[in-house]
């Protein structure tokens, strides 16, 4: 019985993207609807890289340093470029990368660098979850 051990296996497939020079307003906005704690934010002739927004990053760099998100663009609050792992990656060495990198949401790129998807933190619930249900059968190495 084959047991999912990759990142593809666990990965969320649906990854939504912004324009670096969208207000963070809307992203905001964006977030909230959709119960979403991240966004990645597309490459663009003034964006060589991917970029990427998560809940930290709106609590650090709006609430925190008390700025209005209608005054600030997407460029503004985005980290760029964002680690990224492959999909064939396993699943405990996507957890090392995001625990020595301090970071909770992970893009998942194919074999050409395109982005099909993203880890975050609370899928590893799941996971966790899956490896107690048959530890000796499900263990990660």
């Amino acid at each position: 019985m084959h047991e999912k051990h990759t990142v593809k296996d666990w990965m969320m497939d649906l990854v939504v993207f912004v324009d670096p020079d969208q207000s963070a307003y809307e992203i905001l906005s964006i977030m909230r609807r959709r119960y979403i704690n991240s966004v990645l934010v597309r490459k663009s002739e003034n964006n060589p890289d991917y970029g990427i927004i998560t809940s930290r990053d709106i609590s650090d760099k709006i609430v925190a340093d008390n700025q209005n998100p209608k005054e600030l663009t997407v460029k503004d609050i985005m980290s760029s470029p964002v680690v990224s792992v492959k999909q064939n990656l396993s699943i405990r060495e996507c957890a090392k990368v995001m625990r020595e990198k301090h970071i909770h949401h992970l893009p998942v790129i194919d074999d050409n660098g395109l982005i099909v998807g993203m880890v975050s933190a609370s899928d590893f619930l799941l996971i966790a979850e899956a490896m107690g249900t048959n530890f000796k059968d499900r263990s990660l190495s």
